[in-house]
């Protein structure tokens, strides 16, 4: 049976009995967990698709020449520490496949359980039974998306870890803030909309060790980093010369310094 059949069955019996006996509710749970488990993509498949995603970022990235900002040697020499963080979000990624797994079939049992124990012993002609099969069985029939969305987070937190390794192994000295706010459907955070095109110093960089910069908004280590959070698509663009600040992030020092390269 398929878990709309089983969902169905279930709610035609507490309609018929109602909520009669603790195993009468503990039964149907164990039928419609099983259920859910059959309807859902198996981890195994979940997994396999999820390493498929993370291996296509990571090769277009490092060994096709995907980061734009610095040399292929540069990237090609930190191959060992990238190919480290991708077996590490691989990793990671297993156990969040399952938890999820596990959080959307909880979700519908807690469904299922709150209404059958709310239906009176004998049973209830007052049940709207197409409402209550849309409700309990959300959970499930959402499960679609919400898998393809951990694949898409899952490979941009590798993206962004790629490219902040790169970056900072490369001497950049400050992060541009992009946000996806304008983007039609995109659910944004509104501090993150807030930092959209903002500069944020990455903490013991060259150019502040030598006195040639502010940090006007901050640091990058004072904030979350781009898809740091659940779902979040921003981005650093990764800055690393002084011509590239904006003026005010200059100290005296290095508007002097910035002036002297241009005139050498």
């Amino acid at each position: 049976m398929t878990f709309f059949e089983v969902l169905t069955s279930a709610i035609n019996d507490f309609i018929k009995h109602g909520f009669d006996s603790k195993k009468r509710v503990d039964d149907w749970l164990k039928k419609l967990k099983d259920a859910a488990n059959r309807a859902m993509m198996p981890e195994s498949q979940m997994q396999r698709e999820m390493e498929k995603a993370l291996n296509q970022a990571f090769t277009r990235l490092v060994q096709r020449g995907g980061i734009k900002s610095v040399s292929a040697f540069d990237v090609s020499r930190l191959k060992p520490k990238l190919r480290a963080e991708l077996d590490r979000r691989i990793m990671a990624s297993a156990d969040l496949i399952k938890l999820n797994r596990n959080k959307n079939i909880e979700e519908v049992l807690q469904r299922f359980q709150g209404w059958a124990t709310s239906i009176p012993k004998g049973g209830s002609k007052a049940v709207d039974k197409v409402k209550e099969k849309q409700n309990i069985r959300k959970s499930i029939a959402k499960m679609p998306f919400e898998q393809r969305r951990v694949i898409i987070d899952q490979t941009h937190k590798l993206i962004d870890n790629i490219n902040n390794i790169v970056a900072v192994d490369n001497g950049a000295i400050a992060g541009e803030w992009h946000s996806h706010w304008k983007q039609p459907n995109y659910h944004y955070r509104e501090e993150h909309k807030e930092r959209a095109d903002k500069v944020y110093l990455i903490r013991n960089n060259w150019a502040s060790e030598k006195g040639l910069i502010k940090p006007i908004n901050g640091y990058t280590d004072e904030i979350t980093r781009p898809g740091e959070e659940v779902y979040c698509r921003c981005n650093y663009v990764y800055l690393y010369n002084l011509r590239q600040l904006p003026e005010d992030m200059l100290t005296q020092k290095g508007k002097a310094e910035l002036q002297s390269s241009k005139i050498k």
